[in-house]
């Protein structure tokens, strides 16, 4: 069993929950892109929130390839590239109502992610 050792701890919350790593490939989607939230019916702690879940945003920023949550809480070392994605706020809680000037910018991994 690992264990963390006390003059670790700051080195290890320094980097936060998803450390950069390396990605096998290049980003699927750009700034400026289409994309929709896919709806996932998943038992387990996704970092995808249900609100935002098949609603349509625009890719905003390409943060680069972190490790993917879910699967490194699967005892998998796998990347993922995360994007900052905005959505409407009268898209996910008001439709018909597109004179409601707000937005909410969520990041997200790429396999939350297809191509509109």
């Amino acid at each position: 069993m690992k264990v963390l050792k006390a003059d670790k701890v700051w080195d290890v919350l320094r980097l936060g929950s998803s450390a950069r790593l390396p990605a096998q490939n290049k980003p699927r989607f750009k700034v400026g892109d289409l994309v929709f939230a896919k709806e996932l019916n998943h038992s387990g702690h996704i970092r995808l929130p249900e609100y935002v879940q098949g609603n349509q945003g625009v890719v905003k920023r390409v943060h680069g390839s972190f490790i993917f949550p879910d699967a490194h809480a699967a005892g998998q070392k796998v990347s993922q590239h995360l994007y900052s994605v905005r959505f409407e706020c009268s898209d996910l809680w008001a439709p018909n109502r597109a004179d409601i000037p707000s937005a909410v910018y969520v990041d997200l991994f790429e396999s939350y992610l297809e191509a509109v």
